[in-house]
């Protein structure tokens, strides 16, 4: 029979605790803007078409 895992927290997070809500939330915002700027530049037409029209339909100013 196995023994249960447990997951411990990595000392950083102890000592702040505003790191551990932090950290994730900074990692999807770099991930959002590689994303963004991704397919903004490219080179395939439907993707940046797709980004584009996003953009008007938000109201967003895009050019």
């Amino acid at each position: 029979m196995t023994e249960p895992t447990t997951l411990t927290q990595s000392p950083s997070d102890t000592l702040n605790p505003g790191l551990a809500v932090l950290r994730p939330l900074l990692g999807a915002a770099a991930l959002g803007l590689v994303v963004l700027y991704g397919v903004a530049f490219a080179e395939s037409p439907l993707a940046h078409n797709a980004a584009h029209d996003v953009r008007h339909v938000t109201v967003k100013p895009c050019h």
